[in-house]
């Protein structure tokens, strides 16, 4: 079992950075791949960026690439999204996940079996 708790979202001017953590519990974290997700009001949870156990690879959906980061520290059993050059269409609640050890990396949610409940991430124009 894993439990997942994100943290770092706030409101940030267009422009800015915020970094997001997803702490981890459980001996498995560190054999499993991980994810961010959004969502917006009235949208479907999308995909954001995956990376697998060891952090050598790395998946990104388009709208982010080059400016955003996914990493992870499993001696801290946490990971991270370093989010630059933010806009507000990245306003959403943000959500980390986690597979059971599979170790991979992945864009669908399905492949996902735990998940954090979310940190606002609110982007001024």
């Amino acid at each position: 079992q894993v439990q997942l708790v994100e943290s770092g979202g706030g409101l940030v001017q267009a422009g800015g950075s915020l970094r997001l953590s997803c702490a981890a519990s459980g001996r498995i974290f560190s054999n499993s791949g991980m994810g961010w997700f959004r969502q917006a009001p009235g949208k479907e949870r999308e995909f954001v960026a995956g990376i697998n156990w060891s952090g050598g690879s790395t998946v990104y959906v388009d709208s982010v690439k080059g400016r955003f980061t996914i990493s992870r520290d499993n001696a801290k059993n946490t990971g991270y999204l370093q989010m630059n050059s933010l806009k507000p269409e990245d306003t959403a609640v943000y959500y980390c996940a986690a597979d059971r050890g599979v170790r991979r990396t992945s864009a669908t949610r399905i492949n996902y079996d735990y998940w954090g409940q979310g940190t606002q991430v609110t982007v001024s124009s």
